[in-house]
């Protein structure tokens, strides 16, 4: 008669598979059949920064452990799910939950066990072992396009918000990339980075009308993406001709960029944002949709989205108008919506959300809070937005900095008032790393 062996639940995100995780399962072997709860792709960013291999990637890694018996799915942070559905006999971890983010989750783990007499057992954290250095090293090498470009659709697959801010140039690349912000439930960052051409521009000394190249740009892009690993989002104005939107949509797509924002506007362009659009004329909805079908027919991978940037609330139409280019444009093959206002007040575009979640050709929406800057995140994703650009942000800020620093050194007629508030030498010059 055979002897039933011990379950044993081991909850692991296993981005990096390092020593300690073989250390632990190894450990964790002794006590039983090992059971691994691998969190997926949504739990680990609800409380880390986003896993740098997908779940598919990591349960098969997994599965070829010796120690391990069976991988499932841990969907939350939360263990009670699984340890309800296998009442296993051990449940193993490290130590260094004891404190920080997971703390109030070992203490329910516990909890839960004492249903069934099931005991927690801890082994000590494998010393000088750190995922996030390990992942560090693996951001220096850099990422292939096709890694980058497949990234939006998982964020939006583990994401209830993906959030993006403009990078009009490397260093500014380098602040989505790598700044985060530490709350007591997890960690902040910035998941994607957008290039506008509102920012390409000006940057450059340019006004917004197209008078930068799209190979210029893209040369741009090409620049960002040689020290950051973040997906990107590209605004491509209205597309052009729809002759020459093939050859841009390969570039693009082969560079790895994620997403285009096409607006259904025509003629010179002109910024949505300023007052005066008596000129200014939008596509019909038949031609538009003609340049959507010419973006899905002209990409190669299913990772590249169409996102439709709709005009209408822009150009004092209503949101009836929206709603019906909406329809039409998902029904054509785009991927997301773009609702774009220059109000301060979201409400229109809340209202047309509300009535778009109705429609059968509903699509993730995209919201560029620009004027209505006062609006929460949390009000975005009540009302159904998946997306949010903070479009041009860095640059609006730089700008100011560099003028009262300016300004200052004109006045004392030295630099010593303006250190206080600048970057310092080393700061910077450990920024770039060799």
């Amino acid at each position: 008669m055979s002897i039933k062996k011990k379950v044993v639940y081991v909850g692991l995100a296993a981005d990096i598979l390092h020593e300690g995780h073989m250390n632990l399962l190894e450990f964790a072997s002794k006590y039983g059949d090992i059971t691994v709860g691998l969190l997926t792709d949504k739990a680990i960013s609800s409380y880390k920064k986003f896993p740098h291999l997908n779940y598919k990637q990591r349960i098969a890694v997994l599965k070829n452990i010796k120690f391990v018996k069976k991988v499932i799915p841990q969907h939350t942070l939360d263990y009670t799910d699984n340890l309800n559905l296998l009442k296993p006999n051990f449940v193993v971890h490290g130590d260094d939950w004891r404190v920080g983010v997971q703390k109030k989750t070992r203490e329910k783990v516990i909890k839960v066990l004492k249903k069934w007499s099931g005991k927690l057992i801890e082994k000590k954290y494998t010393k000088n072992i750190s995922s996030s250095v390990l992942k560090d090293k693996i951001k220096s090498i850099g990422v292939t396009s096709d890694t980058r470009r497949s990234k939006l659709k998982r964020l939006l697959e583990a994401k209830t918000l993906v959030r993006v801010l403009e990078s009009h140039n490397p260093l500014s690349g380098l602040i989505v990339e790598n700044i985060s912000f530490n709350k007591k439930n997890g960690i902040e960052e910035f998941d994607c980075m957008w290039s506008s051409s509102l920012t390409d521009s000006v940057s450059r000394g340019m006004p917004d009308n197209q008078s930068v190249d799209y190979s210029t740009r893209i040369n741009g892009v090409s620049d960002i993406f040689n020290v950051t690993t973040k997906p990107m989002i590209f605004d491509i104005d209205n597309g052009g001709q729809i002759e020459h939107i093939p050859f841009i949509i390969k570039k693009l797509e082969r560079l790895g960029v994620s997403a285009i924002i096409m607006e259904d506007k025509i003629g010179l362009k002109k910024n949505s944002l300023f007052s005066d659009q008596k000129n200014v004329q939008q596509d019909s909805i038949k031609n538009f949709c003609k340049k959507i079908k010419k973006v899905k027919n002209s990409q190669i991978s299913e990772d590249f989205f169409f996102i439709s940037r709709i005009e209408s609330l822009i150009l004092g139409k209503s949101v009836k108008d929206a709603l019906k280019r909406a329809e039409a444009y998902c029904k054509a093959g785009s991927d997301c919506i773009m609702i774009h206002s220059k109000d301060d007040n979201p409400k229109t575009i809340f209202d047309f959300a509300r009535q778009f979640k109705k429609s059968k050709y509903f699509r993730p929406l995209v919201a560029v809070p620009s004027t209505y800057s006062k609006t929460k995140e949390s009000e975005l994703i009540k009302n159904g937005f998946r997306i949010v650009i903070y479009a041009n942000q860095l640059l609006r800020g730089s700008y100011n900095s560099m003028v009262d620093t300016a300004e200052k050194i004109l006045k004392f007629q030295r630099a010593h008032e303006v250190e206080k508030n600048i970057c310092s030498i080393k700061k910077i010059l450990r920024l770039i790393k060799d």
